[in-house]
């Protein structure tokens, strides 16, 4: 079986070329593919390779304390998922092109999978507010599945969210909003932005879909969620739609 991780973290990167190099060294040793961004703003890794290889390459990780909290989330599959290994620097590790949301300010307020499960049972958050899911992807991911009654938008880029959004403000005034996207990364740009922009209401689901899959499972979430890479999507118990040779495989019931 093929371990596949998905993690990103935001911390000051001030060498990123160096940081990649290394990264891309690491990778290349244990025969890892998939992708690895670096920008100053912190990593982004979609990786997958034996499980020894991807211990091998997360210790040196974790023994740095800038990525020392980093949360790693894990999936398997028969099949390695990515063709190639890509180590690329970019000016951020998720483009918004947007200066009020950047993670090294400070984060958004964070909701575990295991609160929203709760929130979704119940109703209503703590407070007795209604919760509105708020989905941060792109129209082609939102089509593989979303959190049940979710607010997804007619977006096919990420930059494109704030005008998209714009149409909706006035409604979530009384809401309490839980922006998520697949593991984290965009849906807590978003919540800052957000709260830049004048929202005081919004948290960002800790992990994103693949934290609450593996902590929580499918509860409240119709479909599957879309990967970038040959598995396609995941279905709530972490399995692929695509693995080995093209073969799709049944959703776990």
């Amino acid at each position: 079986m093929i371990d596949n991780i998905a993690a990103y973290h935001f911390t000051p990167i001030d060498d990123p070329q160096a940081l990649a190099a290394q990264l891309r060294e690491r990778a290349r040793a244990g025969e890892l593919l998939g992708t690895v961004l670096v920008a100053g703003e912190g990593i982004n890794l979609f990786l997958a390779g034996d499980a020894a290889a991807i211990a091998a390459f997360l210790a040196p990780l974790r023994a740095d304390a800038r990525f020392a909290d980093m949360v790693v989330k894990h999936s398997r599959s028969a099949a390695q998922p990515f063709a190639r290994l890509k180590v690329k620097v970019k000016a951020e590790i998720i483009a918004f092109r947007r200066d009020d949301a950047s993670p090294l300010s400070g984060r958004a307020p964070a909701l575990a999978p295991a609160e929203l499960a709760r929130w979704l049972r119940q109703g209503h958050d703590d407070t007795g507010r209604r919760v509105v899911l708020l989905d941060t992807r792109n129209r082609e991911e939102i089509g593989y599945g979303s959190f049940v009654d979710a607010l997804t938008l007619p977006i096919d880029n990420f930059t494109e969210l704030p005008d998209a959004l714009a149409p909706h403000r006035e409604a979530l005034r009384d809401a309490t909003v839980v922006s998520f996207c697949t593991g984290g990364i965009r849906c807590e740009k978003a919540a800052l932005w957000m709260q830049a922009d004048g929202m005081d209401n919004v948290l960002q689901l800790e992990g994103g879909i693949l934290a609450y899959f593996e902590q929580v499972g499918g509860y409240g979430y119709d479909g599957r969620c879309f990967v970038f890479d040959q598995r396609v999507a995941l279905d709530p118990q972490l399995q692929p739609m695509v693995d080995g040779a093209g073969e799709i495989v049944a959703a776990a019931v």
